[in-house]
């Protein structure tokens, strides 16, 4: 009798994304590393900017465990005086700058940037948008109408209407987009599925500006970029500009599944009335997922780990040098290597993914290789990452 394995109900069961899903059978994960049967792989992309503090760390498996004991789900969001998530949203605004006090949890980031554009509809009266051209931020329907790129939303039409998109860093086009009817511009402060690019200071202090004139909100999206992904614990603690909402997920779960978007009180209190539960979730701030989040933030700001970022992405640099990458973006551990064409970049990442090293490519930027490491690699482990990484750029040179 034919006997099924766990691959054939994967692709069977399992409703499929692509026609060519990576399909590796993973059966544990410890810090950087995932473990199939018979093989193991150093995780250079860390879930896309999940597993921040590596796989299974000990300290938030436990927090993990010691929630369960106690309790999970009890009531629909923002009824119940949770104490995880009570914990959690206190150690996070004793974070952040004193307009972004207000924390609603979510599932997910797509349901974070919803809540943000509702919550940015409520609170001015307008409904257009602005984002920027190239930018990712979510599936959903009002997640995917800030999406320029047509090859994803044509399909899914009509989406929401008036939404503008303005290029990254150019200056020129902001007081022409951003306007006296603009509800909010959802910012990358590193655009992820561009390929790592970040946003220039001055361009950010720009838009700033024009939105504090026309009073536009300006919202953050740090879905990739929060929880020390480049060096601090938020990019924009670095970049002299506070948004008005800021929006995270992936790494702020601590490898659960966690969202949130965040305000400053005044701003968040709308949602409360006028209709009552303006913004309501059942699993939101789930308070198991709210423990590994709350575990992850004390490993942050408690540890020097951040203070290590900066000198590990400089050996990257440093190390990965070879006539056919032609340039490196990104900050931290938010990496791109540019090459000039997509196939080669693919033979690049299938070679390494065989050798044992998982990287990726982008949506938007198919010719360049995504390295997003847990933050806990170590100097041993990069060196092994970049001599991978090199070999087989010598190996997809090489003619078939």
């Amino acid at each position: 009798m034919y006997k099924h394995t766990l691959r054939d109900w994967f692709f069977n069961d399992v409703a499929q994304t692509s026609d060519s899903p990576l399909a590796l059978q993973i059966t544990h994960a410890s810090g950087v590393f995932l473990y199939s049967d018979d093989k193991s792989y150093i995780d250079c992309i860390s879930g896309i900017s999940v597993s921040n503090l590596g796989h299974s760390n000990p300290r938030i498996t436990e927090a993990v465990k010691k929630q369960v004991d106690q309790h999970m789900h009890l009531m629909v969001y923002g009824e119940m005086i949770q104490s995880t998530q009570v914990q959690l949203a206190h150690l996070l605004s004793q974070q952040l700058p004193e307009k972004l006090q207000s924390v609603y949890f979510v599932n997910s980031g797509s349901e974070a940037i919803e809540g943000a554009m509702k919550l940015a509809k409520r609170a001015t009266g307008r409904y257009r948008f602005v984002s920027q051209h190239l930018a990712y931020h979510g599936s959903t329907q009002g997640a995917l109408s800030l999406m320029s790129d047509a090859y994803f939303s044509n399909a899914f039409r009509p989406l929401i209407p008036g939404v503008s998109f303005m290029h990254q860093n150019d200056i020129s086009e902001i007081n022409t987009l951003i306007t006296t009817e603009t509800a909010a511009v959802f910012l990358e402060p590193v655009m992820g599925e561009k390929g790592y690019e970040p946003c220039d200071i001055n361009y950010l202090k720009a838009v700033r500006k024009r939105c504090d004139e026309t009073g536009t909100l300006l919202v953050f999206d740090e879905i990739q970029t929060g929880y020390g992904r480049t060096g601090s614990l938020f990019a924009f603690q670095v970049l002299e500009v506070v948004p008005d909402i800021l929006v995270l997920a992936k790494g702020f779960g601590g490898g659960m599944p966690l969202g949130a978007f965040i305000a400053s009180k005044e701003l968040m209190s709308v949602l409360t009335d006028r209709p009552v539960l303006g913004h309501i979730t059942t699993f939101g701030g789930h308070p198991v997922s709210c423990a590994a989040s709350l575990e992850a933030l004390k490993i942050l700001t408690e540890t020097g780990i951040l203070n290590t970022i900066a000198s590990k992405e400089a050996l990257f640099r440093s190390l990965l040098v070879h006539p056919l990458i032609k340039s490196i973006t990104g900050t931290g551990l938010m990496l791109s290597l540019v090459f000039d064409d997509e196939v080669f970049c693919r033979k690049v990442i299938d070679g390494c993914v065989r050798d044992g090293l998982l990287i990726d490519w982008f949506l938007f930027a198919a010719n360049r290789i995504r390295l997003a490491p847990p933050l806990i690699i170590e100097e041993p482990e990069i060196r092994k990452v970049c001599g991978i990484i090199i070999e087989n750029i010598s190996k997809a040179m090489q003619p078939l």
